[in-house]
């Protein structure tokens, strides 16, 4: 049977020494409730999809692996990107005891219960690798309690998280570990896993591919949400004598529509010019639409966030300086945090450029200024504004503006034959910059430029 991945973090659990004969029985005996998801998860790393960022030739990780000598670390990444795959693959190659516990419902008892069996093991020469799922669920008492055993060696701690391991792990715990960023999947990453499991392991009627499609792109990158989804069509076409898993079955098993969208096609340009527009327009009721759709469609949420960037400077410009900033940041969370919970950050965003005052101001200031420098070209800097005297000429007196009264000096800073050109005309919503600008110019009581 060829194997990919993935399946649920586990709860408490031990492997056997190098995945030996006990391991391999209590599967065996358990394949056939197992989830689809479970049993579909890969035992070699060569069947593991995604993440080529970590897992390129001559990576750190992948060494590791192939090596067989796991160092402790941190998965950190979405659900169903593949941390609970990675742990067991280190472990397996390591030929190491395979410990497991899910800090949800883990405490300073089972840590210590598996403290005191790595100290066992070492003592006949066995080492431990343990898995701690949901770490950042253990508050700092209890991550303290492990720093002895990983300081020691004596077992080798991979933690994983959905949290970022900045925030949610003590730092003094950090710095013994390798944390590693696991990306979600992408929709073909999915797909190729959910076309595995139907040749290979789907019990029920094989998925169509427009179901395979729809599940891989509205899974949000998560492999077992999809194999889960797709079992669940399966088994319940099988139930009603269906001869395949249609696209109607396929959104029944993941409750979600599909949708008209094409990332990749003309509708992937309608809907953003549509959220730009409605932005521009400061409705936010519609704004917050069309990213919806878009999100929903499996859009890349940093093609969105690009969009929010461009739009804050284009069309809100210093009417409200603060839209540039929030759009930068939401850049940044989707990049930190990723989907599902960078929604939050893009909603965030949408709504207040949305509401935020509009001004095109700079990029017609911009644009006028472009323009008489495609015109006419570029002027020579005048003298007194060189960085420095060029042989055979004199740098004349440069007027420092922190010398004179106001902080405002007359002296022209435009080039001749420019000097007297109006490039940036703030409109009603920059009405603050405007009357500083006049403030400015009837100070600089040399300027002799047209008002």
């Amino acid at each position: 049977m060829e194997e990919t991945l993935f399946g649920p973090g586990a709860g408490a659990a031990v492997s056997a020494h190098g995945r030996g004969a006990e391991a391999a029985a209590g599967e065996g005996s358990a394949a056939v409730r197992a989830p689809l998801a479970v049993r579909m998860r890969p035992r070699e790393l060569d069947s593991f999809v995604g993440q080529a960022h970590l897992l390129g030739e001559g990576s750190a990780l992948r060494l590791a692996i192939e090596a067989g000598r796991p160092h402790s670390m941190v998965l950190y990444g979405p659900p169903g990107s593949g941390k609970t795959t990675l742990a067991r693959l280190l472990a397996a190659r390591s030929e190491a005891v395979l410990e497991e516990l899910s800090a949800v419902g883990a405490g300073r008892a089972e840590v210590r219960g598996v403290i005191e069996r790595a100290e066992h093991r070492r003592a006949q020469g066995i080492e431990t690798v343990f898995f701690l799922d949901e770490i950042h669920r253990f508050n700092k008492a209890q991550q303290d309690a492990l720093l002895p055993a990983v300081e020691q060696g004596l077992v080798t701690l991979i933690g994983a998280t959905t949290e970022n391991p900045a925030f949610e792990v003590n730092s003094a715990l950090l710095s013994r570990v390798r944390v590693y960023a696991l990306r979600a999947l992408s929709a073909e990453e999915v797909a190729s896993v959910l076309r595995r499991a139907a040749a290979s392991a789907l019990e029920g009627p094989p998925p169509a591919e427009e179901a395979i499609e729809f599940l891989a792109a509205r899974s949000e990158g998560d492999a077992r949400t999809a194999l889960n989804a797709l079992e669940l069509a399966a088994a319940t076409a099988g139930e009603r004598g269906e001869e395949a898993v249609t696209l109607a079955r396929a959104e029944d098993a993941l409750q979600r529509r599909a949708l008209l969208y094409d990332k990749r096609g003309d509708l992937h340009y309608d809907y953003i010019s549509a959220w730009i527009k409605a932005t521009r327009g400061s409705d936010p009721d519609a704004s917050l639409y069309y990213l919806a759709v878009m999100l929903e469609g499996g859009e890349d949420p940093r093609f969105i966030v690009r969009r929010m960037v461009i739009l804050a400077s284009e069309d809100i410009g210093n009417a409200d300086p603060g839209a540039l900033s929030l759009a930068t940041a939401a850049a940044q969370a989707v990049e930190h945090v990723g989907l599902p919970e960078a929604r939050f950050a893009l909603a965030q965003a949408a709504i207040y450029l949305a509401l935020a005052p509009k001004s095109n101001a700079a990029g017609r200031a911009l644009a006028a200024a472009s323009s008489h420098v495609r015109e006419h070209g570029a002027a020579p800097v005048p003298a007194w504004l060189r960085s420095g005297p060029r042989p055979g000429q004199e740098r004349g007196g440069y007027e420092n503006p922190h010398e004179q009264p106001g902080h405002l000096s007359a002296q022209e800073l435009l080039p001749e034959g420019v000097a007297g050109e109006r490039f940036y005309a703030p409109d009603e919503a920059e009405r603050e910059l405007a009357l500083r600008l006049e403030e400015i110019r009837r100070g600089r009581t040399g300027d002799n430029r047209r008002p």
